[in-house]
């Protein structure tokens, strides 16, 4: 991620973070990262994981589409490349990427939020993917659909595969 997307980035997280009340050492706890990685990134510094966006989105309550939603690059690391395309706005949000993963990728993906469902349809390549107990081996053209909210994996052999991932998250309660 370049210089100008993280500290978006790193604005956007802050916002959120202090709409909701949390201190730094409160997010950060509860993400599981140390109080100075989560203070470099607000402040538009570090590097961090897929998994640590992730774990930081589950815990302001936001889908990872609307964390990321500001930054217009992709977002990569250990040969996956993720960009979101477009979000869903209604009682059910879903969010649409654009994926494409390195020959020779093994990424294994934290759950989701509870409920969360995932929809992969590859364009191009070949890959395993799916919850990491049921993987199934998925070319160009085939979709599959899984519960999001369990660890899953995506696994890539010879060649490079694209795919168009859909997130369509739990029901909002409303008030």
């Amino acid at each position: 991620m370049d210089h100008l997307a993280l500290g978006t980035l790193g604005q956007h997280l802050q916002r959120l973070r202090q709409e909701r009340g949390l201190s730094l050492s409160q997010l950060a706890a509860a993400a599981g990262i140390a109080k100075s990685n989560l203070s470099r990134l607000e402040q538009g510094n570090g590097n961090p994981t897929l998994d640590t966006i992730w774990r930081l989105a589950v815990q302001l309550n936001v889908p990872f589409g609307t964390l990321v939603a500001p930054i217009t690059v992709p977002l990569g690391e250990d040969g996956v490349q993720v960009r979101l395309i477009d979000q869903g706005q209604g009682s059910r949000q879903v969010d649409a990427y654009w994926m494409r993963c390195a020959p020779h990728t093994d990424r294994h993906a934290e759950g989701h939020t509870p409920g969360a469902t995932e929809s992969l349809t590859v364009l191009s390549g070949e890959l395993d993917a799916g919850p990491e107990d049921d993987l199934r081996t998925l070319h160009a053209g085939d979709t599959l659909a899984f519960s999001a909210d369990r660890p899953h994996r995506y696994r890539t052999g010879e060649q490079w595969a694209t795919l168009i991932l859909t997130i369509v998250y739990a029901e909002r309660k409303t008030s």
